[in-house]
């Protein structure tokens, strides 16, 4: 008995793919795609976590990230941060709520509470699928990355079967996925090749965003695969009256 004939691969003409509307572009304007992956990534205490909840928290509330670019396709937004215990990561919310005269109870923002999540795991990776699938979120940001599996970010293999299953999962659901990164000391001519281990980290993102601090302020440099980058930003925390920073 022969096997059977291998289903083939799915395969279009190119006068037969979906054109892209230049209106439905953007996720934020000029700083993240729809359906767009990549990584925020800076050195420690460059307030990489504070952009990243930013980005997050402004799809969720439909208000301009950064108080500067708008929203174009808002909804719900779906966060795990890793470092952080869950009272501080309300209180920072929280935050932002008050910044933006936003109620937290209006809010579509949705926090994973795991204390721990492996997604280099079979598991771990199926029980994030499922949450996906029911939450339908615009955007989903993982931060810090390292705490996130067990491999080597140095080993080309393991790296690229961890960003395998980001691009698997942007694909599959249509969402955007942003993977806050920490960078090495080296100094490197661009911002993205400093990002720690392996050059695929780079290669991955269709936008990333990266931070370098120098005293209080913070200089932001935005790069897109697909679009013109802005001009870079120099951004400053500012404490509020209650002594959470915004």
């Amino acid at each position: 008995m022969s096997d059977p004939e291998p289903e083939e691969l799915h395969a279009l003409y190119a006068r037969d793919l979906e054109r892209e509307d230049p209106h439905e572009h953007w996720l934020i304007k000029d700083l993240w795609a729809r359906r767009a992956v990549g990584v925020i990534g800076g050195a420690a205490k460059s307030f990489k976590s504070y952009l990243a909840l930013d980005l997050a928290f402004s799809v969720a509330s439909a208000t301009p990230a950064l108080g500067r670019f708008p929203v174009e396709d808002p909804g719900l937004a779906l966060v795990y941060l890793a470092e952080d215990s869950l009272p501080h990561v309300r209180s920072r919310i929280e935050a932002l709520c008050r910044h933006r005269a936003i109620d937290i109870h209006d809010l579509e923002l949705v926090v994973i509470t795991e204390p721990t999540l492996q997604l280099d795991t079979r598991s771990d990776q199926d029980r994030l699928r499922s949450t996906i699938a029911r939450l339908q979120p615009r955007i989903l940001l993982l931060d810090p990355l390292v705490r996130l599996h067990s491999g080597d970010e140095n080993d080309s293999r393991d790296v690229s079967r961890l960003l395998g299953f980001f691009r698997d999962l942007e694909r599959t659901f249509a969402l955007a996925l942003a993977l806050v990164h920490h960078v090495s000391k080296k100094a490197q001519s661009r911002p993205g090749q400093a990002l720690r281990g392996s050059s695929d980290f780079h290669a991955f993102g269709d936008c990333n965003a990266y931070l370098q601090r120098k005293g209080d302020h913070v200089t932001l440099t935005v790069e897109h695969r697909a679009s013109r980058s802005p001009a870079p930003l120099t951004l400053r925390l500012v404490s509020s009256p209650t002594g959470s920073d915004a």
